[in-house]
C-alpha cells in the first residue's frame, strides 16, 4: 500500500479507480488517502499502529467491485495485513469513502467457485453481524431485511452456476448491503477473530469468516440465554435461521447448522487444515479481544468462549 501511494504521488495521480476485490479496493482507498496525508502509513493504522486521524480529505476514489463480497465499496475502513505482527487491521476514516460505487453483477460472472464461495461468506456474515449488533438501527435492519434472505437464496446458486446473472445480482446487493450495514452498525466476533486469523493463516478471509460463523452464532445466543436471556438479539437470531433456511418455524441452532452445511457443501476447508493448531489458540484470543469488530458482537464473549469457538473450528 505504501508503494503504491508513493508510485501514484509521483506521477501526481489526483483520482484513483479500484477495479476488484476487497483487497483491490482497499488498496485503492487507502492510497487516495495517502496522497493527502503524507505520514508514515502505520502512524494512520489502529491496534498495530498509532491510529492517528486523518486530516485531509482524500482524492477522488472510484470502487468498482469484481466479486460479491467484502461492501469495501461502500466502507469508510481500508483493512491491510501487518506481517510483522501477524495480524489484520484497520486504516478508518470517513475520507476513505469511496466518491463513486459502481456495482455492475455482471463482472462477477467468471468469479471461480471457490472465490464465490468465499466472497459471498463473507457478504452473508456482514448482513448477519449487524442485524444481531447492539448498534443495529432502522437504517441497517431495513437493509439486512431485504439482502439476507437474498443471499441466502442466491450463494449456493451462484456457486453451482456461475452463469446465473440473477443469482449474481441478487449477491451483489447482499454485498453492497452489507457493507452499507457494517459501516452504520459495526461487526461482531466473526471478524474480530477473523482479523487475527487472516494474519496468521494462509486462508482467505471469507473461508475463515464461513468456519468461524455458525460456531459464534450458536456461542453468542447460548451466551445470550445465560446472561441477558430477554435481549432482542435472541428473537434475531431466530429470525435470521428464518431466513436462512426458508423454514418460518427455524430456530438459532437451524440458522447455524445450515451456514455450517452450506460451508462444507461448498467445499470450504476446516480452519484446521490452513494451519489453525491449539498451540495458536490462546495468543490469538488475546489479539482478537483487541479488535475492533469485537465491538459490535451481540455481548461481550469471555476468553474461554472465544477459545472453545476456535477449537471447534479445528
Amino acid at each position: 500500500v505504501a508503494a503504491a501511494a508513493a508510485q501514484a504521488r509521483a506521477a501526481k495521480c489526483d483520482l484513483v479507480i479500484g477495479l476488484g476485490g476487497g483487497s483491490v479496493l482497499d488498496t485503492a482507498k487507502a492510497v487516495a488517502a495517502l496522497l493527502t496525508n503524507t505520514g508514515n502509513l502505520l502512524d494512520y493504522v489502529e491496534v498495530a499502529g498509532g491510529g492517528q486521524p486523518l486530516a485531509n480529505p482524500a482524492v477522488a476514489c472510484i470502487a468498482v467491485p469484481t466479486t460479491a463480497g467484502t461492501g469495501a465499496e461502500v466502507t469508510r475502513n481500508s483493512v491491510m495485513a501487518v506481517p510483522a505482527q501477524k495480524i489484520k487491521v484497520s486504516l478508518r476514516s470517513a475520507v476513505l469513502l469511496p466518491r463513486v460505487a459502481l456495482v455492475d453483477p455482471q463482472l462477477t460472472l467468471g468469479l471461480p467457485a471457490a472465490i464465490t464461495a468465499s466472497t459471498g461468506m463473507d457478504a452473508l456474515t456482514q448482513l448477519l453481524e449487524p442485524y444481531v449488533s447492539p448498534r443495529a438501527n432502522p437504517l441497517t435492519d431495513a437493509l439486512v431485511r431485504m439482502a439476507l434472505p437474498r443471499a441466502a437464496r442466491s450463494l449456493r446458486q451462484a456457486w453451482h452456476n456461475g452463469s446465473d446473472l440473477a443469482a449474481r445480482e441478487d449477491m451483489a446487493l447482499a454485498s453492497v448491503c452489507g457493507g452499507l450495514a457494517l459501516a452504520n452498525a459495526r461487526l461482531g466476533a466473526v471478524h474480530g477473530l477473523a482479523a487475527v486469523l487472516g494474519g496468521s493463516l494462509p486462508a482467505a478471509h471469507g473461508s475463515i469468516c464461513a468456519r468461524l460463523l455458525p460456531l459464534v452464532m450458536s456461542a453468542n445466543v447460548l451466551a445470550l440465554q445465560q446472561r441477558t436471556p430477554h435481549a432482542p438479539a435472541l428473537q434475531r437470531y431466530t429470525e435470521v435461521a428464518q431466513w436462512l433456511t426458508g423454514n418460518p418455524h427455524a430456530q438459532p441452532a437451524d440458522g447455524a447448522a445450515w451456514v455450517a452445511a452450506l460451508a462444507t457443501e461448498m467445499a470450504i476447508a476446516p480452519l484446521a487444515e490452513c494451519g489453525l493448531t491449539p498451540a495458536l489458540i490462546p495468543e490469538l484470543v488475546s489479539k482478537a479481544q483487541a479488535s475492533s469488530s469485537m465491538q459490535g458482537n451481540s455481548l461481550p464473549l469471555l476468553d474461554n468462549e472465544l477459545a472453545a469457538i476456535l477449537h471447534q473450528a479445528l
